[in-house]
């Protein structure tokens, strides 16, 4: 496959980003791969390294905002654009200058919606009907760039935030592949209007663990949301009856009860809510397996139901 001739540089750290330089070192020549170092305890895989490694491409680490702007005062990059995906470092304007054509970031959700660190997750906790992906010129304010061009996602009912990672991974991949050479050839025009997909502006923010612990004061469609958005991590955790569980698959059910009491639907554990119940379809117990609401009751229908 021809590669386009005019280099560019890589910035991204995490797992997005790892699959991200994949697809796009299959189009683009990259000079170079700008990513965090292994920290100093680190046993796993640190994905960007790791392609980059694999693919033979040239790397540079940063750990922090001070670090990058000492690389990039090195002078060691040719390109005239970045790409952004996934980076985790805060990017000063010195870096941003330092490209004749700025920094391309590709934030996976229609701008102005969403701006922060977890877009993905928000789009599937918020329920919302559609996302997609913006690809924007870096500038030192929190996602508010000129637009260059976005794509547009409608989201199933069901959708999982690993699913929808997945999805928008590629439709990033289609937009800068397209518009990123335009835009180097002077064939794009950039606006600085974040208004023109009709959105309000809406902000994101990083997930703790304490974000998966289950409340069941919350409405049952709240909760069925978070279990499809913490799928991955946080995880949607609950203790019930001194049993510790992992929701990962859920519906909602028409039923009323003292919220966190429980009950049994269609040979299936249900746990009352603030409104409505739900079903918990699948689950993983401590210690255990992932298995079936059915077969979680199998063998411990007794203590679930107290």
């Amino acid at each position: 496959m021809k590669k386009i001739s005019e280099p560019i540089v890589f910035f991204g750290s995490g797992p997005v980003a790892a699959k991200s330089l994949r697809l796009l070192a299959q189009d683009f020549s990259i000079e170079a791969v700008v990513t965090k170092p292994r920290a100093a305890h680190h046993r796993g895989e640190v994905p960007v390294l790791s392609v980059a490694e694999e693919l033979g491409l040239p790397v540079e680490t940063a750990e922090n905002k001070l670090q990058l702007d000492e690389l990039v005062s090195k002078r060691l990059f040719k390109s005239r654009v970045g790409v952004l995906i996934d980076f985790g470092i805060i990017v000063s304007q010195k870096v941003i200058d330092y490209f004749p054509l700025g920094i391309v970031n590709s934030h996976f959700s229609i701008l102005p919606q969403w701006r922060g660190a977890d877009p993905i997750t928000f789009a599937v906790l918020s329920g919302q009907k559609q996302t997609g992906v913006s690809l924007m010129l870096l500038v030192e304010a929190m996602d508010e760039g000129p637009l260059l061009a976005y794509g547009v996602h409608d989201l199933s009912p069901t959708v999982t935030t690993p699913d929808l990672t997945e999805y928008l991974i590629g439709l990033s991949y289609t937009l800068i592949k397209d518009i990123v050479p335009k835009y180097m050839r002077g064939e794009i025009d950039k606006t600085s209007d974040q208004t023109i997909t009709g959105r309000e502006p809406s902000y994101s923010r990083k997930l703790s663990k304490q974000d998966g612990m289950i409340d069941w004061s919350k409405p049952a469609d709240v909760l069925e949301r978070e279990v499809r958005a913490y799928l991955e991590w946080p995880k949607s955790r609950a203790s019930l009856a001194g049993l510790e569980i992992i929701v990962t698959e859920s519906h909602v059910i028409d039923l009323s009860g003292k919220p966190g009491s429980r009950t049994v639907s269609d040979k299936k554990p249900v746990v009352y809510c603030s409104s409505q119940a739900l079903v918990i379809d699948r689950l993983k117990p401590a210690g255990k397996k992932e298995m079936t609401g059915e077969s979680f009751l199998a063998g411990y229908k007794k203590q679930f139901l107290g």
